[in-house]
């Protein structure tokens, strides 16, 4: 069996320096989710029906059926909730479909209000 010699430098005793680590933590914002707003339809008595499907259908990217539904919906009840969107998204659809009714001289409105 072979024998090791210790060398001289590990028989001295040198003191270590006190190291201290502290956990890292990384702070994450907390980013609140934006709050989420109603695109209402409102009935009124005078936008033809297939006019406002066809609105429905552009503005909402709604298929055929889901728009029919929806403008039925608004018509038995005076209103009807189209899609929920952030507030920006919401008003802009709104006005973009008020809009295209008024362009052509019916009095169809979309409004918003926040979703609860």
């Amino acid at each position: 069996m072979a024998k090791y010699r210790v060398s001289p430098i590990a028989k001295l005793s040198v003191p270590m320096p006190e190291i201290t680590t502290k956990p890292r933590t990384k702070v994450k914002p907390q980013t609140e989710r934006p709050k989420l707003y109603k695109v209402i339809l409102i009935n009124d008595d005078f936008t033809p029906r297939e006019f406002v499907v066809t609105v429905l259908k552009g503005e909402f990217k709604l298929s055929e059926d889901q728009a029919h539904r929806i403008m039925i919906t608004a018509h038995r009840r005076g209103v009807c909730v189209v899609a929920v969107f952030t507030k920006d998204v919401a008003e802009t659809k709104a006005t973009r479909a008020t809009d295209a009714g008024k362009a052509k001289g019916y009095p169809l409105l979309f409004t918003t209000e926040p979703e609860e």
